[in-house]
């Protein structure tokens, strides 16, 4: 009884009670167990690139193969690399302007597009799994498929060496280490996605020269096929503790693989516009715990957008993402977990949609960039020109005057075609030299740069803040 009156042991005992109170809440929950269905959903992209040059014709046959993995919630279930087979299902006539622009140049082919539909993937095993894919069109992009060349180690730049040495090899080990941790989450996509290969462009310039001549989609074309029906691998059964930091706060400086769901374009984006992306791949903390499942939304919006303008200056686009929501197979499944209601990530980087290569800063801006290999072809233009307009026939020794120049001057204006018109006379053949000056100078120089376009499911990285929000 006289222990009921001491104030410290009650405190004691009730802390007690508590404590083991909390110990068995917090056990039983470790050990409760949740089923969740491992489905990869409609409208989810899968991205491949061709393996074999694509004659544009009804019912070819299409080979290509998975260029980053398939995940279901916290897991990978279908491996890069895989082959996946398809069909050319619908051929498409170019836009009005396109072909305008290609009968300007002297291309009288009958431009198409090859619509394709993906209908099987042949894994590793020998295994198939049927799918039922969006017709798609090829992307501007391409997927270099040789590894890109190892930097040469730094020289020192001092008689010893040795300070800068070091410097550079910590330099380099922490520009290696960035690379590695994009590359873990993106599949090495900045490393693979490039422009396209340099003979394969100079053979086409060589065709399109010519007023009729074959179509292909080239080897290493990318594509996004999009799913119109679900793919199933069955329940997955995960305990209280695999999935207790689910919704959390993102570590700083954590890189996520995602998708816009929103198109954008540079020419049409308001400030303010809302902005959407889908995680593609799970994100886990340093201890290999779960903290964003495939499958997750980020919501935010654009923040600059400026419209190209003459004289090929690029458009320009910046965004960020501000709320996560966790995927629909969480919550149909009754979940309690935390949910983090506001967070800061900004892109990291991205592939461009457009026919325009990108570049995405420090902060997250997205600007369209202008080869400067653009000016070499104005200034052979102006070379033709000047060569077509010489028809001195004293000095060239030719009684109907420069016919070289002539010839150089119709292929530059109007093709294949251009250079037997000018044969006919030498002001064709000045008029023609002239004339391709004067597009080519517009066309590379004069005319309004490219935009900065993503359209729906553009792959993009996505970095989070180093603070945490209010």
């Amino acid at each position: 009884m006289r222990n009921l009156n001491n104030p410290a042991l009650i405190v004691t005992v009730i802390l007690s009670a508590v404590l083991s109170t909390a110990q068995t809440t917090e056990a039983s929950s470790d050990q409760s167990t949740t089923n969740i269905s491992l489905t990869i959903a409609p409208g989810v992209p899968l991205r491949l690139y061709l393996t074999q040059r694509l004659p544009k014709r009804m019912g070819e046959p299409v080979h290509a193969k998975l260029l980053e993995p398939l995940f279901a919630f916290d897991r990978e279930v279908i491996p890069a690399g895989v082959e996946v087979q398809g069909t050319v299902v619908r051929l498409d006539s170019e836009s009005k302007m396109k072909r305008a622009a290609a009968l300007l140049g002297g291309d009288f082919t009958p431009l198409h597009q090859a619509q394709v539909q993906f209908t099987t993937v042949v894994l590793k095993d020998g295994r198939q799994i049927a799918l039922n894919t969006r017709e798609t069109l090829g992307l501007n992009s391409m997927v270099s498929l040789t590894p890109p060349k190892k930097k040469k180690n730094p020289k020192p730049a001092n008689p010893t060496g040795t300070w800068d040495v070091v410097g550079q090899q910590a330099k380099q080990k922490s520009t290696d280490a960035i690379h590695r941790q994009i590359n873990a989450r993106t599949r090495g996509v900045a490393d693979l996605v490039r422009g396209p290969d340099k003979k394969e462009r100079l053979q086409e310039f060589l065709l399109l020269k010519l007023p009729y001549h074959p179509q292909w989609v080239r080897k290493g074309t990318r594509f996004d096929a999009e799913l119109q029906a679900p793919l199933q691998f069955g329940p997955a059964t995960f305990e209280g503790s695999a999935l207790k930091l689910v919704g959390s706060q993102p570590p700083a400086d954590s890189i996520v693989h995602a998708r816009l769901i929103t198109p954008l374009n540079s020419a049409e984006a308001k400030q303010g516009e809302r902005v959407e992306a889908i995680l593609s791949q799970p994100l886990f903390s340093p201890d290999n715990h779960l903290i964003l499942p495939e499958g997750t939304h980020l919501v935010g919006a654009v923040t600059q957008a400026h419209a190209a303008r003459w004289f090929h200056r690029g458009g320009q686009l910046r965004f960020s993402f501000q709320n996560i929501g966790l995927p629909p197979s969480m919550t149909a499944n009754g979940m309690s977990t935390p949910v983090v209601a506001r967070t800061q990530a900004r892109l990291q980087a991205a592939e461009s949609g457009g026919a325009t290569d990108i570049a995405v800063d420090d902060e997250g801006g997205v600007k369209a960039k202008e080869s400067k290999t653009r000016f070499i072809a104005p200034a052979i233009s102006v070379l033709i020109a000047s060569k077509s307009l010489d028809n001195d026939a004293g000095r060239t020794g030719a009684a109907e005057g420069n016919a070289g120049g002539r010839t150089l001057g119709g292929l530059s204006g109007f093709g294949v075609l251009g250079g037997l018109a000018a044969q006919s006379s030498k002001i064709v053949g000045s008029v023609l030299g002239v004339y391709g000056m004067a597009w080519s100078v517009y066309a590379n120089i004069v005319s309004r740069g490219g935009e900065v376009v993503f359209g729906n499911n553009a792959a993009v990285d996505i970095r989070f803040g180093s603070r945490t929000p209010k």
